[in-house]
């Protein structure tokens, strides 16, 4: 019998506990009416920001709270919203954790901070700028815009960025860039792996480097680069016939080449010191 009532203890003060956590986690909502080209900031400590397109003229920012030692701070001046996570005394990853979806208009100028994220934007032709350090950074769909990433070592996805002026800068992070193009693709990580898969499109100037990370571009038997590779200390591949040009350094097998193929529209510069570089043919 008493063994009975001690479960019977137990059982009811594990309910009592997860109505507490339950109960702690709240949903919050903000509305703002907005102009054309508004400029919308959420800065996050720690937890998830995905922004996509609302259908209107206006900013909806849904929160979940994970408890009352996080609150959301909001202003709204014109055209400018900006929300902020304000930590209270006491929090930590977990209790000052903040999940928001935020829908702007899709030419809002979007700025996105947490630190541990993960970070997404999409479907956007506005300016994006995306920063964390641990973040997992996914951009897809955009247009037209500039895209401004800067990570430590979280991993950054850009899918279908079409007209984009994308700049992305990471210590440790893994770069992947999957049917990118516009005028200007740079990408700068210190150690982080850098993949390429598209068609160097739009007449532009892409630059991919990496101190210690490999370098891997694909492209199509049709691209137009004038396209210049080189590792100080890594291999060099290639697997396009390409007509030779001149370089600032002295071509050598297995470690640089340069050359042009068709209307060499586009210019790629492919470079790192110690890692390997591998221009595939797709």
């Amino acid at each position: 019998m008493q063994r009975r009532q001690r479960v019977a203890k137990l059982v009811v003060g594990v309910f009592l506990a997860g109505t507490v956590v339950a109960a702690a986690e709240t949903h919050q909502e903000f509305r703002f009416r907005v102009h054309r080209r508004a400029s919308v900031s959420v800065a996050n400590q720690f937890g998830p920001i995905w922004v996509k397109p609302s259908s209107g003229k206006e900013v909806i920012v849904t929160a979940v709270l994970h408890s009352d030692k996080v609150e959301v701070d909001h202003t709204h001046s014109f055209n400018r919203v900006s929300i902020v996570s304000h930590l209270l005394s006491g929090a930590d990853a977990e209790s000052g954790r903040v999940e928001y979806q935020v829908l702007v208009p899709a030419d809002a100028n979007v700025t996105l901070i947490s630190a541990t994220g993960p970070l997404r934007a999409e479907r956007l032709h506005g300016d994006v700028i995306l920063e964390g350090n641990t973040a997992n950074v996914d951009v897809r769909d955009l247009s037209g815009g500039h895209v401004h990433i800067k990570t430590l070592n979280g991993p950054v996805t850009l899918t279908n960025v079409t007209d984009g002026h994308v700049e992305i800068t990471s210590v440790g992070g893994d770069v992947a860039l999957n049917a990118v193009n516009g005028p200007l693709i740079h990408v700068n990580s210190t150690s982080g792996r850098i993949v390429y898969d598209g068609d160097f499109g739009g007449g532009g100037e892409y630059s991919l480097m990496t101190h210690t990370g490999d370098i891997e571009a694909t492209a199509p038997s049709y691209a137009s680069i004038d396209v210049m590779a080189s590792s100080t200390q890594g291999k060099v591949e290639n697997d396009f016939l390409l007509q030779p040009t001149h370089a600032s350094f002295a071509a050598k097998a297995g470690t640089a080449f340069a050359g042009t193929m068709g209307k060499a529209a586009s210019s790629v510069r492919l470079l790192s010191f110690s890692g390997k570089i591998h221009l595939k043919k797709r």
